[in-house]
């Protein structure tokens, strides 16, 4: 079988906006394609798997999402299940942080602004890893295009269109003048090429069901990866629920407007000021990330 269809139910309140932004951020639409019409809502991606190139639909409806799994004339890799409920973000429940955070000071009020909030997982945990260092210290709109330039190079084409995101192993076989002369610093270059050999070699594993800790000493141990990485692999990659962004600028941010401050916390601050929402700390992110969206000046 080269196409499979799959019907996922959705949970009760289930909002495809989060998915759609997360997905929608390339305006190029390489290797995600995201529209809209009527009630109707499509993401198609293209992603390798087990090296397949393989494009997986959703359409979401009420209720349900309706998903299609085409690995262009290949057998369905397993992972594609994965994939799907990663790309839906299904992988944190959100309701008990929402009833945990009911009579918080603090963070009832942005919880009762966005009901629902949801943490889309990237489709893969390599994918995850890759997004991460790619978009370490630079701003969104340079990262996005850094992300295009690596699909592009390391990635294969679908026959559906898309460009597939690449695994380790079809990384691992770039030079780094690939990158480099196409806006990469040598130091992001370099990290991504180091993690993608020590991926394809065996010597990191990254399967979703290692030991996480083990996992993050390994990556910590990678040169050019530091904690902020880290976490932000666990969040999208695992859909971990308790990860801790003390070293995320926005995160930051949102702490002190949130405590009315007009100072941003030190690391070690951030870093107090979370764990008071332990075992929820992915969910805590996610929603300071949502209150700086709501504080937004409106677009003319």
């Amino acid at each position: 079988m080269t196409v499979q269809r799959v019907d996922l139910a959705l949970p009760a309140g289930y909002q495809p906006r989060y998915a759609l932004a997360f997905h929608g951020r390339d305006t190029e639409q390489v290797a995600e394609r995201v529209d809209t019409e009527g009630t109707r809502a499509r993401i198609r991606k293209g992603v390798l798997l087990q090296g397949v190139p393989v494009q997986l639909e959703i359409v979401l409806g009420d209720g349900h999402a309706a998903c299609t799994i085409d690995a262009g004339g290949a057998a369905i890799p397993a992972a594609a299940r994965e994939a799907l409920a990663n790309m839906l973000g299904l992988r944190i429940d959100p309701a008990q942080f929402e009833q945990a955070m009911r009579g918080d000071p603090l963070f009832g009020p942005v919880v009762r602004r966005e009901p629902g909030l949801r943490v889309i997982q990237s489709a893969t945990v390599f994918e995850a890893l890759t997004w991460a260092v790619i978009g370490q210290q630079i701003n969104l709109s340079f990262a996005i295009a850094l992300r295009r330039t690596f699909i592009q190079q390391a990635g294969r084409p679908h026959p559906g269109g898309l460009w597939c995101y690449p695994e380790a192993a079809d990384a691992a076989r770039l030079d780094i003048e690939q990158l480099t002369s196409r806006k990469f610093s040598r130091a992001k270059a370099e990290t991504l090429l180091r993690l993608a050999r020590l991926v394809a070699d065996g010597t990191l594993n990254l399967a979703r069901d290692a030991d996480l800790d083990a996992t993050s000493a390994r990556l910590l141990a990678v040169k050019g990866i530091g904690p902020w990485t880290v976490n932000y692999a666990l969040l999208r990659g695992y859909g971990y629920p308790d990860c801790s962004l003390q070293g995320d600028v926005a995160v930051r941010t949102a702490i002190a407007r949130l405590l009315g401050s007009e100072t941003r916390p030190g690391l070690a601050e951030a870093e107090a000021f979370l764990a008071a929402y332990r075992p929820h700390r992915t969910m805590a992110a996610a929603y300071l990330w949502a209150s700086l969206e709501h504080e937004k000046p409106p677009q003319g």
